[in-house]
């Protein structure tokens, strides 16, 4: 798992780049450094309420002034390449966002009230009792349910909204039904990032804060995994846990001396 081989860094966001609205010492430093050494990144996030473009214009109003929507990879992406790659239409009943709907639209789907292929439920701060009572009936008639990714609750300023997994669990509590799940912790949304990038396991590492959603995804995709300690683990946490990184930073700047 040498770091040397690694052609494109997938970095989480949040507690890694980022902490609030401000980069964290040390990452401008090693988007330097993989921009000297022909090296990639790409930011993957779960929050399929937004758009990669709006990912983007965040993370360049901090500082990464030449940052393109291309450089960040969502779980509503994901999705949408998951539904392509099944083959069995392009008509989805969407619980989501408009920036969801414009993602799936991007490639291909369409998204429809009546007769879906698909029922697509994601971080839906636009839901509405509607919505959820048609997915409901779309799914006890047998139409195959996907989710984007199933955390339970987004942090917010002084607290927690409900995400998409609460989502999940009113629907399971009407339907007896789970979804086919793309998103962290599940190996499928590296599955795409090997479809996008056209890299495979061997050239592809994994940055994050989080044990049981970002290393938990470079174990379960297969790829190299990164533990930085800027953001929710501790050194405390990481003792205690049955998650393993391959290899633990104090920051992102530090991968840099590990990849030399």
């Amino acid at each position: 798992m040498a770091l040397n081989n690694i052609k494109c860094f997938i970095l989480d966001m949040d507690g890694t780049f980022y902490l609030g609205n401000r980069l964290l010492p040390g990452a401008m430093e090693f988007i330097d450094f993989l921009k000297a050494t022909g090296r990639d990144y790409l930011f993957l996030t779960n929050n399929s309420s937004k758009s990669a473009a709006f990912y983007a214009d965040k993370i360049r109003r901090m500082g990464l002034n030449d940052i393109t929507g291309d450089k960040v990879f969502t779980s509503g992406q994901a999705t949408a390449i998951y539904l392509k790659r099944q083959n069995k239409g392009r008509r989805v009943f969407l619980v989501g966002t408009q920036y969801l709907r414009q993602e799936l639209e991007e490639y291909g789907l369409i998204v429809v009230d009546d007769e879906p292929d698909f029922v697509v439920v994601g971080f839906d701060t636009t839901l509405t009792y509607d919505k959820l009572w048609k997915a409901c009936d779309f799914i006890r008639e047998g139409v195959t349910y996907i989710a984007t990714h199933p955390d339970l609750n987004c942090p917010v300023e002084g607290g927690v909204m409900p995400d998409c997994g609460a989502i999940i669990a009113f629907i399971e509590a009407s339907t007896s039904k789970q979804p086919f799940i793309v998103g962290k912790p599940y190996g499928e949304i590296i599955k795409c990032i090997f479809e996008k990038t056209g890299l495979g396991p061997q050239q592809l590492a994994i940055v994050g804060d989080r044990l049981y959603t970002d290393i938990q995804t470079g174990i379960n995709g297969g790829i190299t995994s990164i533990l930085v300690l800027t953001g929710e683990t501790t050194v405390d946490d990481l003792e205690h846990s049955a998650v393993k990184p391959d290899y633990v930073v104090d920051g992102i700047g530090d991968i840099i001396k590990l990849v030399r």
